[in-house]
Formats: structure tokens, sequence, C-alpha cells
């Protein structure tokens, strides 16, 4: 297992999520307990607009009437956030499903407790997209072939669903070139010529399209209809060892969730809370959906893309890795 968690802490390797920053959480590997019956629990999550919901709940105290104190840690993707929850370095985590079915692939410990985001379903209106800078010869994802395409991590959601895009197009996703970028650094490399195409998220993608930037497919909305794209989980151990801790967060987040949905302006103003979009673009950010439930549909859809691609040395049990 340690030779595994070693191997996952690797950035380029199979299990990635979605993410830019660094990871800046202490030493403690436990969570903790203060005055008032409140627990500090450490969450691993990434700074886009999928997370504003958790940001919202704390705001709103969705978390502390129930006795939570959430610590929110940045952190590159899931090739740190997947070992970090299972290390106990995080109590709970934020990951893509890819990234998850990767670790459950592969007998890491990890359990999913909390729907995370959704697809909006619409094509050419989503949260993510895949995009070219203007006046690029790319038209479409069948001419990425032998071009650089950037997604925020490899092996995660992000590339198996350009590689869908690709194929959907006529074009053969196995001659694509992808590279390895934080979001937040995507809008500069396209503008400047360092990546031929990106695979951005918000609030990356109202920055990239402010700049001038194309969207050539809706990547996501080519896997499945309404995409699960990620979730908040926690390792098998914590879950099982505390019942009613685990409990009160999947509830919260539950509330969360729906708060953010039902308050769209909230949840696009608090993410200038933990990110750098300017002013002037917030208001051209596309919102996911944050729905109660995970597709389970869509995730069966995306599991089986990941078994084309390679990405699993054995087939993930949704069972096991689901609520």
């Amino acid at each position: 297992m340690r030779r595994l968690l070693a191997g996952l802490a690797v950035g380029s390797l199979m299990v990635a999520a979605s993410a830019c920053g660094s990871s800046d959480s202490g030493s403690s590997d436990k969570s903790s307990s203060s005055g008032g019956g409140t627990t500090t629990v450490k969450v691993g999550i990434i700074p886009i607009v999928d997370v504003a919901p958790i940001y919202l709940g704390q705001k709103q105290g969705f978390y502390s009437k129930r006795g939570l104190k959430l610590e929110l840690t940045t952190a590159q993707g899931g090739a740190a956030i997947v070992p970090g929850v299972v290390s106990g370095q995080f109590q709970f985590g934020f990951s893509n499903m890819t990234s998850l079915m990767i670790a459950q692939s592969q007998n890491v410990p990890v359990k999913a407790v909390a729907n995370g985001i959704a697809s909006t379903g619409v094509d050419g209106k989503d949260f993510g997209a895949l995009t070219v800078k203007k006046d690029s010869p790319i038209k479409s994802a069948k001419d990425l072939e032998g071009k650089k395409v950037a997604v925020n991590t490899l092996k995660n959601i992000n590339e198996t669903a350009v590689r869908e895009s690709v194929r959907k197009a006529g074009g053969d996703p196995s001659k694509v070139k992808f590279v390895e970028l934080a979001f937040d650094q995507m809008p500069a490399a396209l503008d400047g010529g360092q990546i031929d195409a990106a695979m951005v998220v918000e609030p990356a993608l109202a920055t990239v399209k402010s700049q001038g930037a194309v969207e050539i497919a809706s990547s996501l909305v080519d896997v499945a209809k309404d995409l699960t794209v990620a979730m908040y989980f926690t390792s098998t151990q914590y879950e099982q060892q505390n019942p009613e801790l685990v409990k009160k967060f999947q509830e919260a987040t539950a509330e969360s969730l729906a708060y953010a949905d039902s308050h769209p302006d909230e949840a696009r103003e608090i993410v200038t809370t933990y990110t750098k979009i300017p002013a002037a673009v917030l208001a051209n950010v596309v919102l996911p959906k944050w729905p109660a439930e995970p597709n389970r549909a869509s995730i069966e859809a995306l599991m089986k893309l990941g078994e084309e691609d390679g990405l699993f040395k054995t087939t993930p049990d949704l069972d096991k890795l689901l609520p």
C-alpha cells in the first residue's frame, strides 16, 4: 500500500483530479475536537467553480451547526488529494470520478460520500469546454490529431472527455499530445501559443473566452447526459471509524449543494474569494449543476470510456465506491 500511495503522489501518474494551487495543510493526520463539541476536519479541494457549495455551506453555517469546522486546503489534484485522504492528511477530499475509479480499481481504500458536481448537459453552455485560440486553424476536435492539448492532470476525467470529443468528431484520440497544466496557467499558455488547445473549466473558461478563445467541443457533455463529474470522498477506514461524523458531513454538504443550486448569484460571487477571477469576467462564468445525488448511468458511461482508454487494471467496483 505504501508503494502504491507513493505512486499515486506523482502528478502525472494514474490518479488525478481537477486542480491548481498547492497544498498547505498542517501535519496533523487526524481530525481534532475543539471546545463546544466542534470537530475540525481537513478537506482537500481544488480552487475552481466546482467547490463553490462547500464555501457557501461554510459561510451559511451548515457545517458549524452540525459541529463541524472545515479546514479547506487546495491541492494540485487527485494525485495529491487521494493519497492525502487515505493517509489521513485530509479527512475528506474532492475528486473527479475517473480518478476515484482509478484509485478504487487499484484497491486504494476510497469511498465517495457526497455528490459534488454535474455537467449542465447543454452543448455549448457547460462549465467546462475544449477551447482553441482565436483565429486557430483548429475548427473541431478531429483537428487535434498531432496537436498539443492541455489538461489539468493526465489520466483524469478531462483527458477522457477530450478523447471522446475527438472520437465523436471522427478523429483518432491516440494521436493527441496531452500535456499537464494547471487550470489557472492555461489562459496564458493558450494565448501565447505554447499549447494548441485547452480543456478548461470555470472560472478559467470565462478567462480564456475573455481573451477571444473559441469553444470547439463541450467535452463533458460528449461523455454522457448530465454527467456526474466529481464527488466528495473519504477513506474507507475513516468512514468505518467515524460514521456519525461522516453522516454530518454528508448532510451539511447536501444542504450546501441545494443552497448553491438555488442561489446562483451567491455561488458565482463566492468564487472570487478563493480564485483570482477578475470581477469583469465573473458575470460570464457558467455555473454547473449541483444535484443532490450522483447519476450512476453517467458514471458507468465514463467507466466504459476509461476501460477503452486503458485506465483501469481491473474494472472499478461502483457498488463499493459510491454511497
